[in-house]
């Protein structure tokens, strides 16, 4: 209580209480029963406005004299100043000042206005139109042609106000003025609406060759699929079928791919169909198929089939809807290889792929179109990102269709490309196989200078490189190629190619024993390929032993090739120099590791050569005499 009786600053030093509303208390209605006199909405309204006070008007000013005249001019030009001088920027005050001199009868005053109000904004056209249409209105023709001239001299790309002027000399009958406006007019290249007005005005007058001239230069403007067919549609009307199919020529020569391109065959067709030239609209329609994209082509199909319906016979009705069907089932697949995916990863491309090659396949064996075909392949190998991972498949499905049209430049094409952007070992192995088959020799050893620049570390291109040259006689080549892969710093399978080397060696010898001198004998020459072959797997042992240590199974898989090359030369062999080389093998024990720790045992076979073995024998010798030394130094302690 204390507190609501003292004073808040923040009250005017007044208590709380002083400064409480008190709203009066809602009267409880205790008969709630229907008065028996009602009033309606419309009664309180009507009452409402029975009560209202009449609206004061200011007293009607009776002028009898020139003095009074004068005096009243004055008192409202003083008004219309004091007002300007303070919203100047108002245009509707000039405007009604404007007009209020007018009504004056003080033209020259109004002009004087005018004139004033656009020096405060000459953008704004209203104002120029409101001028203008006071100099017209009150038959002042050359001040509203002055008024029209620095008008659109200001403003060219406001076309109200070129049509006003050109209307004015229209009904002036100043036929001549009006077309000087609109060659000024067209001057500055308004929009369609401009230019066809101006045909529009020329056909007024029967001015046929100018209203050509017109539509010539409109086109030239606009080059649009609407501005040509306006203008064969023009043609048309005046009977010039030639003109027409001229226009619509040209209009396809340089409209062909535009997105409405559609409008303008249909448009085109249809007009041969009336000139009745069936064949001239069916080509039309066909050439429109071949080069309009699926997307856009639905509508000319349409019209397509009911043309063949119409006109004929019952095998170009099938062709059409046997068309109309690969046009709905092409439509499919363009939308389908649309859904590009959202990240360029290859996991997301390996099934959006194949709707690619099954698009391709479609359109090779189902439509057989050849063009089709190859635009396809074009358009999957330029949407691949091969620059982070592309489809050999897709490489070699394109050069192998390519094949099959016995265009086999086209081919190489594709698979250069290949090579050059996406290089991958089944491209490379294809396109060799391709010119091997062609018997294209020098080709197939640049390819496989480019496979093994490409991965020097492969085996199988350098095994299958020099087995090439092999084929060919060409032994030193052969060899060659074996001692330059066998000097790679890294190979991916070498004991093949140890092997592969050997059993060249064993071989070229065997083939030059055709061309040895007759004095040698077969024991001799059988000598020789040996120690040729086995120089080759005592490299191979000693790489084996000091670059390789840990591959043992192919160190012994390299050792049972060599015996069975020993056995094989018979009497020449020896095959105990290779026996004592064998490694023993060993069944052992070792752990299995998870993720969750050991998980057991598993066994695997182990080989120990010759070397390792005395190496072992050392180490246990070494570790008894420590033992036995041990011994005697503690027997002494005691």
């Amino acid at each position: 209580m204390a507190n609501s009786r003292e004073s808040d600053p923040n009250l005017g030093y007044l208590t709380r209480k002083e400064t409480e509303v008190k709203l009066p208390r809602p009267t409880r209605v205790k008969n709630k029963t229907p008065a028996a006199i009602q009033i309606t909405a419309e009664q309180i309204l009507r009452e409402a406005r029975e009560r209202q006070e009449a609206e004061i008007r200011p007293p009607k000013q009776k002028i009898t004299d020139a003095t009074e005249l004068g005096d009243y001019r004055l008192r409202k030009r003083k008004e219309y100043e004091d007002l300007i001088r303070r919203v100047r920027w108002n245009k509707s005050v000039w405007v009604k000042y404007a007009k209020w001199e007018e009504s004056q009868k003080d033209f020259a005053r109004a002009r004087s206005v005018w004139e004033r109000a656009l020096e405060v904004d000459y953008r704004d056209h209203t104002l120029w139109l409101k001028y203008a249409d006071f100099e017209m209105k009150n038959k002042f023709i050359n001040h509203a042609r002055n008024v029209w001239d620095r008008a659109v001299e200001l403003l060219p790309r406001v076309d109200q106000l070129w049509y006003k002027y050109i209307h004015m000399e229209e009904m002036l009958g100043n036929v001549a003025g009006a077309r000087q406006i609109f060659d000024r007019w067209m001057r500055w290249m308004p929009d369609q609406q401009g230019w066809l007005s101006y045909i529009k005005f020329e056909l007024r007058y029967n001015e046929i060759e100018r209203a050509r001239a017109m539509f010539e230069r409109f086109v030239d403007c606009h080059p649009k699929v609407s501005a040509w067919i306006r203008f064969a549609k023009f043609e048309m009307k005046n009977g010039e079928i030639a003109r027409c199919r001229n226009c619509y020529e040209r209009a396809v020569e340089k409209l062909g791919d535009d997105e409405e391109a559609e409008e303008l065959f249909v448009a085109f067709a249809e007009f041969e169909e009336k000139c009745k030239e069936t064949e001239r609209a069916r080509c039309i329609y066909k050439y429109a198929l071949d080069h309009i994209p699926k997307g856009r082509a639905e509508e000319i199909y349409k019209k397509f089939v009911a043309f063949e319906k119409q006109y004929g016979d019952r095998e170009g009705i099938e062709d059409a809807i046997v068309g109309k069907r690969r046009f709905e089932i092409e439509d499919v697949y363009e939308r389908a290889i649309a859904n590009v995916p959202p990240a360029q990863e290859k996991r997301y491309w390996q099934r959006y792929i194949y709707l690619w090659i099954n698009y391709v396949l479609y359109e090779e064996l189902d439509a057989q179109d050849v063009d089709r075909t190859r635009d396809v392949y074009n358009l999957c190998l330029k949407m691949i990102p091969h620059a982070k991972f592309s489809f050999a498949k897709i490489w070699l499905m394109a050069a192998q269709f390519e094949i099959r049209q016995l265009n086999i430049d086209r081919a190489r094409r594709i698979l250069g490309s290949a090579i050059g952007m996406a290089p991958k070992d089944k491209i490379f192995k294809k396109y060799i196989e391709i010119e091997l088959q062609l018997g294209n020799i020098e080709r197939c050893r640049k390819l496989y200078e480019k496979y093994l620049e490409w991965s020097p570390e492969n085996c199988y291109a350098w095994s299958k490189y020099a087995e090439l040259e092999r084929s060919l006689a060409e032994t030193e080549r052969a060899r060659a190629l074996f001692e330059l892969a066998i000097d790679q710093p890294a190979l991916d399978m070498p004991e093949l190619l140890w092997k592969l080397c050997a059993k060249f060696e064993a071989s070229a010898m065997e083939e030059g024993m055709q061309d040895s001198d007759l004095h040698e004998s077969d024991d001799e020459q059988k000598k020789k390929c040996l120690q040729r072959a086995r120089a080759v797997f005592e490299r191979a042992l000693s790489y084996y032993r000091t670059s390789a240590p840990e591959l043992k199974e192919e160190r012994a898989m390299l050792l049972e090739e060599w015996l069975n090359m020993e056995s094989s030369f018979g009497e020449v062999g020896d095959v105990d120099l290779v026996r004592v080389k064998l490694p023993k093998k060993l069944k052992k024990r070792r752990h299995i590791e998870t993720e969750d720790g050991p998980a057991g045992y598993e066994e695997y076979v182990d080989y120990l050569f010759p070397e390792e073995t005395q190496t072992t024998n050392l180490k246990i010798l070494e570790a008894a005499y420590k033992w036995k030394k041990q011994k005697i130094v503690s027997s002494d302690d005691d």
